[in-house]
């Protein structure tokens, strides 16, 4: 399998609560709103399917990535939390997939780069069977990859754990990959996060 095929999944079925009456996936980053700038990047990074997990329509999000190639996936218990919408997404890989890339849509340091960097760490034939993105300063963050002998875990998910259960489990075949800066944690949750991060990248 070359890592280019490998399908992405993009996380984007969270309520953001915390941003205020505000929905933090259609900020603007970069002259678009951050969920279509985070689906254009998978997109582009990977010739395999990008699924997209997405709140229930009707919603906003649909519109600023209809024009896309990629499979929208609604959540209808996103409420639950995470796991709701690994368990859905996983669920719609396609069977043959030997790896998928888990990638969450509120993350605007993450670069092309960054996720093809990543891709091109895998090797489906070696002990590893997670690649993991890490910050420079060596904290884990996204994007993940696992191989398929991980998926049948996330069907019986339950909760918000965002599937941490099963990466503590398979630390020891965990392979990190040190992406820039701060590029795999770095989400901006409330509308003061974003007020902050426009005042040290006023290009963006």
């Amino acid at each position: 399998m070359n890592s280019s095929d490998i399908p992405i999944i993009l996380l984007a079925a969270g309520q953001s609560s915390r941003m205020r009456e505000r929905d933090k996936l259609l900020e603007m980053v970069d002259g678009t709103p951050l969920l279509r700038r985070q689906a254009q990047m998978a997109r582009s990074v990977t010739t395999g399917q990008v699924l997209v997990a997405l709140p229930p329509a009707p919603h906003a999000r649909y519109e600023v990535i209809s024009d896309l190639a990629l499979t929208p996936i609604a959540v209808t218990n996103a409420a639950e939390g995470m796991n709701a919408s690994l368990r859905v997404a996983f669920a719609a890989l396609p069977k043959d997939a030997k790896a998928v890339m888990l990638l969450l849509a509120d993350l605007p340091e993450l670069t092309e780069i960054d996720l093809k960097t990543c891709l091109q760490s895998v090797d489906i034939k070696s002990d590893k069977t997670i690649w993991r993105g890490v910050t420079s300063d060596g904290k884990a963050g996204h994007p993940i990859i696992f191989a398929a002998p991980h998926f049948p875990s996330f069907a019986t998910l339950s909760g918000d754990s965002g599937g941490r259960e099963i990466v503590a489990a398979a630390r020891d075949q965990t392979r990190f990959i040190p992406l820039p800066d701060q590029h795999a944690r770095r989400d901006l949750d409330t509308p003061e996060d974003w007020e902050k991060w426009r005042a040290h990248n006023p290009t963006r």
